[in-house]
């Protein structure tokens, strides 16, 4: 049995529009030349594409469920996911024959089972960080992207999609190591709008937050357009109001007087801390605007899907410096600890290092497979005894691995393979020693950086979209795609 790309494509059309798709139908149709094929729709029957996707799912699960031997072992139905993923497939397959084997051996049916799930690598015992050095903090009700530790104490914050900001003491104090943290230390920050006079929940995820650099306010944006300044006590100190739509990255400069935010209206906005007023805005990109960082107290570059990168100044009208090379939107981007290097990384693959003197990039890092979600710089001089130190780059792409870059040769150092999922988020402990990386296989990694050894492994319940370390360095926070936040203490 063969099929051709137009039959494909006809079944797809017809799908669409049997769905009720009339515009993607339309648009599809004339795309993919549906009028120039010979097939005769008046003889494909109704839902034509879901039983034959059907029909591909019971026969790929009969060829897992009859072993090689010829033995059948019971499978329960497979999702349309799992079969499209070869290595899930392979796995469960295995996983059923050991499950057979062991029930027949044991005559317990129960031991040895596996959850459905890519199961993580066996960990080492040496390691696996034990459950009672871990914090699991329960409260948010909906899934956790983004934590950062107030640069001056134990103070976690952790921004969700049910609207929500809070902040968790972790200090000796307020914590209460390996068991699970209710309401007794967590501060809950609502996003409120006004409708018809009274508060009402935004109902929108809060999507970034940042400290000022003495630890002293929280800045978050929202999905609601509104950037908030809250007090370590948790109270609403100001609202800013400008962005027209989402708020996709917020940063306070150094000295404090100025937030900078990026949004989906395409524009970037300096805010003075202070009034909560709109300093000045920049609408230079074409599209909406992803991510911004601070060269100084008055630059800072910003990057979008518009595949573009800004430089722009407080006070200058028009950007200062724009570089293009990226072939897809630029995700992330950071200048060095000196603001010398601007790095960025791309869905094109690709990672590019920028120089204020050139017009091009310095360096294009090409060894991903995948999209490159984000980049940190490691700290100043650090890693090594060296003062003088080469900086090192880390990137977390969606092809599983994070990879360490020297970036004054260009080379990559060492690729660190140990996640078996889209890698969100990595971080540089504050001496630099140690790197922490967090993936949607639930698993936060910390890494030597001079040697890029695994050297703790942790598996939480979700999905990880961020981790941090706290400012000693003895401390890691991650946050998770079910809601949960949970603290790493790697005190000895």
């Amino acid at each position: 049995m063969s099929f051709t790309s137009d039959e494909v494509n006809f079944l797809v059309y017809r799908y669409l529009q049997e769905s009720g798709f009339v515009h993607s139908a339309f648009v599809f149709g004339l795309e993919s030349h549906i009028s120039q094929s010979n097939i005769n729709g008046a003889l494909v029957p109704p839902a034509a594409l879901l039983s034959i996707i059907q029909k591909g799912l019971q026969y790929t699960e009969a060829e897992i469920s009859i072993g090689e031997d010829g033995t059948e072992h019971g499978l329960e139905s497979l999702s349309l996911i799992d079969a499209v993923m070869p290595d899930f497939v392979e796995t469960r397959s295995k996983q059923k024959s050991a499950k057979a084997e062991t029930s027949n051996t044991n005559g317990d049916s129960n031991s040895n089972t596996v959850s459905n799930n890519h199961e993580a690598m066996e960990m080492d015992g040496d390691v696996e960080i034990p459950s009672s050095k871990a914090t699991v903090l329960r409260g948010h009700e909906s899934e956790v992207f983004i934590c950062a530790w107030n640069p001056a104490n134990d103070l976690l914050a952790s921004g969700s999609g049910d609207s929500t900001a809070r902040i968790w003491n972790m200090s000796d104090s307020g914590g209460n190591g390996g068991q699970l943290v209710g309401n007794a230390n967590q501060l809950v920050l609502r996003h409120c709008i006004q409708k018809g006079g009274t508060e009402v929940p935004s109902n929108k995820d809060v999507t970034s937050l940042d400290w000022n650099c003495d630890g002293t306010m929280l800045a978050t944006g929202s999905y609601d357009g509104y950037a908030r300044i809250w007090g370590t006590d948790g109270r609403l100190t100001n609202t800013l109001g400008q962005h027209k739509g989402p708020i996709f990255a917020l940063k306070w400069n150094k000295r404090g007087n100025y937030i900078l935010s990026a949004g989906v209206d395409k524009t970037t906005i300096i805010w003075d801390s202070n009034t909560g007023c709109c300093t000045q805005q920049f609408a230079f990109h074409s599209a909406p605007a992803l991510d911004v960082d601070w060269q100084n107290n008055n630059s800072f570059a910003s990057c979008s899907t518009d595949q573009c990168i800004h430089v722009c100044r407080l006070g200058v009208e028009r950007p200062i410096k724009t570089f293009q090379g990226h072939t897809n939107e630029v995700n992330a981007i950071k200048w060095d600890p000196q603001g010398n290097l601007l790095a960025s990384c791309s869905d094109d693959m690709t990672l590019k290092i920028w120089s204020m003197s050139r017009d091009t990039c310095v360096h294009d890092l090409q060894a991903h497979s995948k999209e490159i979600y984000t980049i940190k710089w490691s700290p100043t001089g650090t890693g090594t005894n060296n003062p003088n130190a080469s900086l090192i780059l880390a990137s977390a792409s969606f092809d599983s691995t994070v990879r360490l870059w020297e970036v004054e040769r260009g080379v990559c150092l060492h690729t660190l393979t140990k996640h078996q999922e889209p890698v969100y988020s990595v971080a540089f402990s504050p001496d630099g020693k140690y790197l922490a990386s967090g993936s949607f296989d639930k698993c936060v990694h910390i890494w030597n950086v001079q040697t890029g050894s695994l050297v703790h492994s942790y598996k939480g319940t979700g999905g990880i979209f961020e981790v941090c370390w706290n400012h000693r360095g003895d401390k890691v926070g991650a946050s998770a795609s079910d809601g949960s936040v949970f603290v790493l203490d790697l005190r000895k």
